[in-house]
């Protein structure tokens, strides 16, 4: 979405974050034994004119996921129409070239949000990353417009900085006033403090294969890798430096993100947990990308014409 859009209208900054990740280590955040903070919300990818019809026309992703095609008006009113596959507790949002103005609608541009599950998360997070590097966080609340032209507020995000190649990684909040508005179709809080995944999501997913995205590839360049690393850590994410790139592990969903050119950049792959078993292997071009559902409860979704073995 055009978080990262909107957040280059309020301040600039260039954040020194050389050797977030390198010799082969594994970087803790819980070292201390502090919790996990940050979730894997969603990733978004744009693609080629091609493969974003051949998405949105599907028919056999309306079958396969809770699946739907929206116009959303977010802060100071900017508009972006996504693709979307909504699971459980996660989700995916695709975009085709120019879907997005400016940088964010480019070919191989792409990013990802990780959110809290309690109210006040997100601050704790705030205070951490400055010990991995982030001296100054950049903060941003999301509204969401539902028609009247009075915006709700949505979500409170966080960045490690507002200048990126390609690719960028917020962590979030969902705000009360979002929950408390009938439009927004949510679910009743289940604990005190929820402003969970689940809560957020409809159980809409139910009624399809699709459960939850289970682990995202992404081709970032290395200045993008090192403003997101500070964050991911700070969310309560092991991250390991692995040859070409770094991975890391929490929450449930695996994030690998290769370094790569710019050119090069974009998500590459996408696997999904599914509501049940399947005894066949169903292959679904799309465009230049194929989905590949089983045998057994997964699935892959390689982007760039490829086939998931």
């Amino acid at each position: 979405m055009l978080l990262r859009r909107a957040l280059r209208t309020v301040m600039v900054l260039a954040v020194s974050l050389a050797g977030v990740v390198g010799g082969g280590a594994t970087a803790r955040a819980d070292e201390a034994g502090e919790r996990q903070l940050l979730y894997f919300n969603h990733a978004y990818g744009v693609f080629d004119r091609e493969t974003a019809d051949a998405i949105e026309d599907s028919a056999y992703l309306r079958e396969f996921a809770s699946f739907q095609v929206r116009t959303t008006t977010g802060a100071g009113g900017q508009t972006w129409t996504g693709r979307y596959l909504m699971g459980r507790e996660t989700y995916l949002e695709l975009f085709g070239v120019g879907d997005l103005p400016g940088q964010d609608g480019t070919l191989g541009s792409a990013g990802l949000g990780v959110s809290t599950e309690r109210a006040g998360d997100l601050r704790t997070v705030i205070e951490r990353l400055p010990r991995f590097g982030v001296a100054e966080p950049v903060e941003f609340r999301q509204t969401r417009d539902f028609g009247d032209g009075v915006p709700v507020p949505w979500f409170d995000a966080v960045f490690t900085t507002s200048s990126y190649d390609a690719f960028g990684a917020w962590g979030m909040e969902y705000l009360p006033e979002y929950f408390a508005d009938p439009r927004s179709n949510t679910e009743p809080a289940g604990y005190p403090g929820d402003v969970g995944r689940e809560r957020y999501l409809s159980d809409g997913y139910r009624e399809h294969l699709m459960r939850d995205v289970t682990s995202v590839r992404i081709g970032v360049t290395e200045r993008d890798l090192a403003d997101t690393v500070p964050l991911l850590r700070a969310g309560g994410y092991t991250v390991r430096s692995v040859a070409g790139g770094a991975v890391a592990t929490g929450g449930g969903t695996t994030i690998r993100l290769d370094t790569v050119e710019r050119e090069r950049a974009g998500l590459r792959e996408v696997r999904l947990a599914l509501n049940e078993p399947v005894a066949y292997r169903h292959v679904e071009p799309l465009g230049n990308s194929t989905l590949v559902v089983g045998p057994g409860d997964r699935a892959v979704w390689t982007f760039g014409g490829g086939t998931a073995e």
